[in-house]
Formats: structure tokens, sequence, C-alpha cells
């Protein structure tokens, strides 16, 4: 596709890591705007809309540069010899077209820096075909996606400190001893110099409300904004500037007004820990003195996925800061990965979910963890988030309440998946 020497041309930032990748990547956009250059940014999952994944200065890519450039690159690889291009969808396929997609965009819309989120990995990662980036990043690495990367945090950083390349600054955040030491060995055989971001207080920024809510978001942000000296105003500026959809986003219904969402795609289980944390804080700054509050959780996982490393994380999370879960409700997908059409249409199979909730009523159930003593009320397995009417808002018959002065706080996590279905039917029904 004759891509290969403007790609090597062109200014890259690279990030890889378990958690925070995509937040980011988003706190690096907004300071790269700030500071006044063009901007591409490429991520995954996207939740909504498959053009997420390609932002120009802070938006996705429009309908028609989308369809100019997909037929573009899917002409040219159609025409390419051999069957490679023609041996049927794959979730791999899929990953290096649109990282081709990607750069085709990106070089020809001559942006000033192209930001590349990991989509897996690192290593063997398809955004690691980019020889000299500018500067490569590994957020916090945690154990997520064992059964490619490795079973240890030094086997999984291993693969995540593929990206490094020689003469190329590497920087990471604070790490387990173990990921940290794997890191510092791969960068020590590129003979190049490993950095650890400071916190934000070592700019006296401690205090600094960030764009993307959460205290976790505390660490991203530093990664991004990097420097040695006191940060010029246009970093500050993008980092209170900076959003991303589907983490730590609080949504207030706009026909419910005792209704409220938050959103968060957290899915490893040092994740849950930091989401039932945020939202502890978050639903409490929303509570009203007028009203009772009834918090309800809305999960889903991948079956590849452990519910007993997972739910147990979040739900101690929630009780020790003072705000259980009072209704658990466990859902199959809405839509499918490779599809337009919605895989939840009549009784759909909620295997997977009786699994899920067995292991909820099993904590439940356990006398020996004082933190969960009265921190749930209720779990439920839900056929489907969207019935023949539009998406279902009747939270307040699923606990037997029809209060007008009970508030209700959904959190949303588990799965981006389900984030994506959750945004798509409050936003369209």
């Amino acid at each position: 596709l004759d891509l290969e020497e403007p790609l090597s041309e062109l200014s890259v930032i690279h990030v890889a890591g378990t958690k925070g990748k995509g937040s980011t990547c988003a706190f690096v956009e907004e300071i790269l705007r700030a500071s006044g250059f063009r901007t591409g940014l490429f991520t995954s999952p996207h939740l909504l809309d498959v053009r997420e994944r390609f932002r120009f200065d802070g938006q996705p890519v429009s309908q028609e540069l989308f369809a100019k450039y997909f037929w573009w690159c899917w002409e040219r690889l159609q025409a390419l010899p051999g069957d490679s291009f023609h041996s049927g969808v794959s979730i791999a396929r899929v990953s290096r077209f649109l990282t081709v997609l990607a750069f085709k965009m990106f070089i020809s819309e001559k942006v000033d820096v192209a930001i590349l989120e990991v989509g897996l990995g690192g290593r063997y990662d398809t955004t690691n075909v980019v020889k000299s980036p500018v500067v490569c990043g590994v957020t916090s690495l945690g154990y997520d996606h064992m059964e490619v990367l490795g079973s240890t945090l030094g086997e999984i950083a291993s693969e995540k400190a593929g990206i490094f390349k020689a003469g190329v600054p590497a920087i990471t955040v604070p790490q387990a001893s173990e990921a940290l030491d794997s890191l510092q060995k791969r960068a020590k055989e590129l003979n190049i110099c490993l950095e650890v971001a400071a916190p934000l207080t070592a700019y006296g920024l401690g205090d600094l409300e960030l764009g993307l809510k959460g205290e976790h978001q505390r660490v991203n942000a530093a990664l991004a904004a990097i420097e040695h000296a006191r940060l010029p105003d246009s970093y500050i500026t993008g980092l209170v500037q900076a959003r991303w959809e589907g983490r730590a986003q609080v949504i207030h219904d706009k026909l419910c007004s005792n209704l409220s969402f938050y959103i968060d795609g957290a899915h490893s289980p040092e994740s849950m820990e930091v989401c039932g944390k945020w939202f502890s804080s978050a639903s409490k700054a929303d509570a009203s003195p007028c009203g009772d509050q009834c918090k309800i959780l809305l999960f889903n996982c991948m079956p590849k996925r452990d519910p007993q490393l997972l739910l147990p994380r979040l739900k101690e999370a929630c009780a020790r800061e003072e705000s259980p879960i009072q209704l658990a409700l466990f859902v199959p997908p809405y839509s499918s990965s490779f599809s337009v059409k919605h895989i939840c249409t009549g009784r759909a199979d909620t295997s997977w979910q009786e699994i899920l909730w067995q292991h909820w009523e099993a904590l439940e159930a356990s006398k020996d963890d004082h933190c969960f003593i009265n921190s749930s009320e209720s779990s439920s397995i839900v056929q489907q988030l969207k019935d023949d009417e539009g998406f279902s808002r009747d939270t307040s018959l699923m606990i037997g309440s029809s209060s007008a002065h009970v508030i209700f706080q959904v959190l949303v996590t588990g799965s981006l998946h389900l984030v994506g279905d959750v945004l798509k039917l409050i936003k369209y029904t």
C-alpha cells in the first residue's frame, strides 16, 4: 500500500499497558491540542461506532473521510495476490485492517502527531510496526489476557515492553517490583533509560481537578504530562479538558430525573477495586439530602474472565466505602462485535449470567467477610436491556419501590461491550 516510507516520517506516541491506556492517550491528545498540534488518535475498542477509534483533533473521523479511506484500503488489499485477505473475518484480521486504515488516515490528513494505543499486549500487536516512535509509554500493569500474555506480571510486562525501541525514550508509572524489573530488563537490552513518571504532586498539582474523574486518573495524567520542571499552562489545560467516554462517566438520565448511570469499562481485578472506589465517591457527591439512594449494579464480563477475581474486589470496595450495592443485575450482551444486528432477540442465553449470579450469591452468603454483611438486598438475571418499547428504565419495579424520593444510582461495569450497549440505549431511546 506504499505506506511504509510515510509511516516512518510520522511522529508517533505509542502507549501500552493493562489499565488506563485509553485515558492516558486522551490526556496526551488534549495536552498536544492545547499546545497547538494537530492530532490523530487510534484506540480500541469502540463503544458506539467504529469511527470512535479514529480521532482527529479530539473528534471522531467524519463519515465521509471514514468511507473514503476505508474503501481506499479495502480495494487495494483485495487486489493483493493470495487468499490471506479473503479467508474470512476474525478479530486479528479486523484489527490489522483497522490499524492500516488508521495509518492511511493519519498520513493522508497530515497530522502533526499520531497517538497509538496498543490493542493487545505490545510485542505482537498490530500497532507495533512503527520503527521509530517519538516516545513509548507503559501504563499500570495487571493481570489481563493471561491466556495470551502470560501468567505472571513479569511475563505480561515483558510483552508490553515489546514496544520499546532502541534510541526511543521509554516512560512508565510506578509498578509492582516484578513488572518494573521486567520493563527495566528490556530497556537495558536496548540500551535505553526507562523513566518512571513523577506524581502530579511533584509539580504542585495535587489538587488539580482533572477532566477524567477518579483518583486512578492522576497516575495516567502524570504519565501523559511527564516533565522535569513546572508543567506548561497548555499541559494543565489538556489535563483539565480531557474526556474519555465510558470511563468514570456519569450520565443523569433525561427521561427519569431520579435515575443516574455511573459507567466505567473496568474489567480486571485491580480496576474493579478502583471502579468501586470511584463509584462510591461519585454517587455520594450526587446524593440528595431529600431522598434515599438505591445503588444498583449492572454487570457482565466476558466468559474468559474469572468472576471470582472480579466481583469480590468490586463488592468489597463499595462496601468498604459505605456505598454497598443493594441490587445486582446480570445481563447478557445486546450486540455482537462483528454484526450490527442485535443478538439479544427473543429469549437470550443467560447461562453465563447465571454463573455470575451464583458467584454474587455466594458472596452474599459468606459469613466470614465482615465487609459483605448487609451489603446487598437482592440480585437477579435480566433477560435483556431493551424491551419492545425501547430501553427499560423501570428500575423501581425491580426492587418493588415506586417512591419518587428514591434516587437510583446504577453502576455499569465489567465489560466495555456492556458499557457500549448501555450508552447506545441511553442515547438513542
